[in-house]
């Protein structure tokens, strides 16, 4: 019988993981930005929330993480997680995460056995990588799993909503990690289609809602988004190093960044 991950999460594990990760992303990326059209729906009085999304990178835990102590700060967060990985990072356990080996059907009837325990209370979100493997940003068709469409049978008072996630290098040495929320589906609309084409409305939601923030992420422009945690700006190195000198000789204000520090 796999541990229940009610029992086994730990607020004060979740309170301390979101804070490392916020310090974490603020040394390794230029910034975690959510497009301006893009905000969560609020977290309903009557129901869980399960939250799905593509899966294009490493650093997708660490922004769930952020997006959820962010927009969910008084939800109970949870995730499915590989059972191997999870094996080695007992950590994430603490914070929600549950583990699955969805290439089996014992290990998909534990991810529907955890999910029926999650799901059944208001309060509480569940997000999920619905790929169930690394996958670039750009690949079509998305590929989700169809566990994913059976959730609304689990939770039929449940608000589903997709989440798309990209990442970009702009005009400085960090990345950015750029999210966006699509429209939310009450569960029991999602009910009235049959599993399949369910699993395609699902899919098609996601797919739109990346097509869209994938069109902010080319234009560049930092105004199209809200920017969630800003890192730290600069190239570093001789580069951050010259620019510093030369403003102090010529009596300039010196601001880190690749643009701002070749300000005149």
């Amino acid at each position: 019988m796999p541990p229940d991950p009610v029992a086994a999460r730990s607020p004060a594990v979740w309170r301390f993981m979101g804070v490392y990760f916020a310090r974490y992303v603020r040394r390794h990326l230029n910034a975690v930005r959510i497009a301006g059209w893009g905000a969560p729906p609020a977290l309903p009085a009557a129901g869980p929330v399960v939250i799905y999304c593509n899966h294009p990178a490493w650093w997708d835990a660490a922004i769930i993480i952020l997006l959820a102590q962010r927009f969910f700060p008084a939800a109970e967060s949870y995730a499915p997680f590989d059972a191997a990985m999870l094996a080695r990072y007992r950590i994430f356990s603490r914070m929600g995460a549950f583990g699955v080996d969805l290439d089996s059907p014992r290990g998909a009837a534990a991810f529907m056995a955890a999910s029926r325990t999650i799901l059944a209370r208001p309060g509480r979100v569940m997000w999920i990588t619905a790929q169930g493997r690394f996958c670039d940003v750009r690949e079509r068709p998305l590929g989700l799993r169809p566990g994913v469409a059976r959730l609304a049978e689990l939770a039929p008072d449940a608000l589903v909503v997709p989440l798309a996630l990209d990442y970009a290098f702009w005009e400085e040495r960090g990345a950015e990690a750029c999210a966006a929320f699509g429209p939310a589906v009450p569960a029991r609309d999602l009910l009235a289609l049959p599993r399949p084409e369910r699993l395609a409305r699902l899919e098609a939601d996601l797919t739109a809602t990346l097509d869209r923030l994938g069109a902010d992420v080319r234009s560049r422009d930092p105004a199209r988004f809200t920017p969630l945690v800003d890192g730290q700006r600069g190239v570093g190195g001789v580069y951050d190093a010259w620019h510093r000198l030369t403003a102090m000789l010529t009596g300039r204000r010196f601001v880190a960044g690749h643009r701002e520090g070749r300000a005149p």
